[in-house]
Parts: structure tokens; sequence; C-alpha cells
């Protein structure tokens, strides 16, 4: 009985061996190299920023909310209520798309959603991690864009 809590325990710390994390940089690059860098004033680092506070840097990451009203999608957790498959659909695509390491949907979509009355403020992480950090140029330190 011991051995299965154990194995039970041990089971819910190790990583999935599928999980896509990326790296600070190589997320950066993705970002740069699909307009991101000053797209609608914000500056590449917001975007690494709310990356990380928002997926920990995995474009693959799904996660349902804790009242269980939306589910979030890829790097940026792109809700499904609004943007992506059953709900108003407003990136017109299967929140799947939005789970491609590639990046290229979750990017066009995140551009539309910024260009929204809340800006990157529709990301409440964003508010309150990366809006008024004074060393977001450390999400850019040694990265070559």
């Amino acid at each position: 009985m011991k051995a299965c809590v154990l194995l039970s325990l041990l089971s819910c710390l190790v990583a999935p061996s599928g999980a896509a994390v990326m790296g600070r940089c190589t997320v950066a690059k993705k970002l740069y190299d699909g307009g991101l860098h000053y797209f609608e004033g914000y500056r590449l680092e917001n975007w690494v920023c709310l990356a990380y506070f928002e997926s920990k840097f995995n474009p693959t990451a799904v996660y349902d909310n804790m009242h269980g009203d939306f589910t979030g999608f890829g790097l940026f957790q792109i809700r499904n209520n609004d943007w992506c498959d059953h709900g108003k659909n407003l990136c017109h695509m299967s929140c799947a798309d939005l789970l491609n390491p590639d990046l290229k949907k979750t990017i066009e979509c995140a551009k539309k959603i910024v260009k929204g009355k809340d800006g990157m403020g529709a990301w409440p992480s964003w508010s309150l991690h990366c809006q008024y950090a004074d060393t977001l140029a450390r999400w850019l330190d040694g990265c070559k864009l």
C-alpha cells in the first residue's frame, strides 16, 4: 500500500515527457520574428514577460481556470470562450492551432487581442507582473535577435 502511495506521489512530480517548454531567448526570437516588437506600442520585453507568467514558456500549455468558465491555450493562454473554437472565436481558428510551437497562429491571435480596447491589459497577468516592471530589460538579456 505504501509503495502505491509513494508511486502516485512521484508520478505527480515528474514532468510529462512531451513537454515543449522553450527557452526565454527562443521565445523572444520567435515573437520578434512574428512582428511583436513594438506592435501596438508594446516592446518585445512585455511579450516575453507575458509568455513567462502565462505559460512558463510552454507553447503547448492548456489550463482550465478554477471556475471552469474557460480554458487557456498556448504560450499566452488565449481563452477559448472569446478567441477560439466554440466561444466567440474572434481569432477565427481552432484552439489547437494555438498549441503549435512555431507560434504563428498564437502571434496572429495575440495581435488581434492587443488591438482591443484593453491592449495588453486583456491579460491580467501582464497588468500584475509586467506592466509596471522596472526590470523588463532582463527578459531579453543575452538574447540575440
